[in-house]
């Protein structure tokens, strides 16, 4: 069913939906829920929160109300676990200034948590993955590595500092960045999750007149992350997301290892940004200012080769 008022909608993958109500206001919706990757409950709710309210963000919007949803396993685990979670997540919200309405909870034999966010934009200010033009400098506003950090660290072989780093930087909110962004005046955006940022960077791509050209040695990763993924500390959600995307991509002298990381899906991750070169230093510097200081310019949109990623 078609409506001329739905502006993002099922035809193309995005991070949210994006309805107009009127000529300046627009209602972005997304949906976000997973299992535990980190063991300290109210983290965890802190990180979930955080990544649900990212694509709202990534959209240039402004998130306002959200729901919960809960997955508990009542029998076995404690209801202090789930106060917990949702304490970390209440938090969050509060620090984004988004107003709890409500949810909804199931008995579940795992333990799940997450929320459904509604925020606001202007539909002309509305960010998507399409829009990059050629000439855009291409901006990453967090680190990589939280895929491979947490499968370490359920191993047991990453250290507390990284363990910290990173979930540190997964709840920390993308609201500064945003709002720098659709100042500046961006073209294009993405908020980098589960298919990683070489994966959704072919989402950007995908179907449009441009490719880009992403300088792997410029991209920030989380320390120790290297040397775990030399180690093989590597998800396999990172191999599912390589064969995925392998016709998309090409790289040529580029170590394995970087490439696990270029792929490794991220939970909470950074803005990956697209914006004019007359205007990335600008951007760039209002993110250092707004303590965003690991954003960093990690590549170009380029006009040939169309649809496709070159990693140097």
């Amino acid at each position: 069913m078609s409506d001329p008022n739905l502006i993002v909608g099922l035809e193309r993958a995005d991070d949210a939906g994006v309805y107009r109500l009127t000529d300046d206001l627009a209602i972005v919706q997304t949906v976000d829920f997973f299992t535990p990757i980190v063991d300290d409950p109210y983290m965890f709710g802190q990180i979930a929160a955080a990544n649900a309210l990212s694509d709202v963000y990534a959209m240039g919007g402004r998130p306002l109300t959200a729901m919960n949803i809960v997955c508990f396993p009542s029998k076995t685990l404690d209801i202090s676990l789930l106060r917990d979670i949702l304490h970390g997540g209440i938090d969050k919200l509060r620090e984004a200034g988004v107003v709890l309405v409500g949810g909804h909870s199931v008995d579940d034999p795992e333990l799940k948590y997450g929320l459904s966010v509604t925020g606001t934009v202007h539909p002309r200010r509305l960010l998507t993955k399409a829009g990059a033009k050629p000439g855009d400098q291409l901006i990453l506003t967090k680190p990589l590595g939280t895929g491979i950090i947490n499968t370490a660290a359920k191993g047991r072989m990453a250290s507390e500092e990284a363990i910290e780093t990173a979930s540190r930087s997964m709840a920390t909110l993308n609201r500064a960045a945003s709002e720098i962004m659709v100042r500046v005046g961006a073209n294009a955006c993405t908020d980098i999750t589960g298919f990683g940022l070489l994966g959704h960077a072919c989402e950007m791509v995908e179907d449009s007149e441009v490719g880009f050209k992403i300088r792997s040695f410029s991209v920030p990763m989380f320390p120790e992350t290297l040397a775990l993924a030399r180690m093989g500390m590597v998800p396999g959600g990172t191999y599912r997301n390589k064969e995925f995307r392998s016709q998309m991509v090409y790289a040529t002298g580029i170590p394995d290892t970087v490439m696990d990381i270029l792929f490794d899906p991220q939970t909470s991750g950074g803005l990956f940004i697209a914006v004019g070169p007359d205007r990335a230093g600008l951007l760039l510097s209002g993110l250092k200012e707004a303590g965003v200081i690991d954003a960093a310019i990690v590549g170009e949109v380029v006009s040939e080769p169309k649809q496709r990623i070159i990693v140097e």
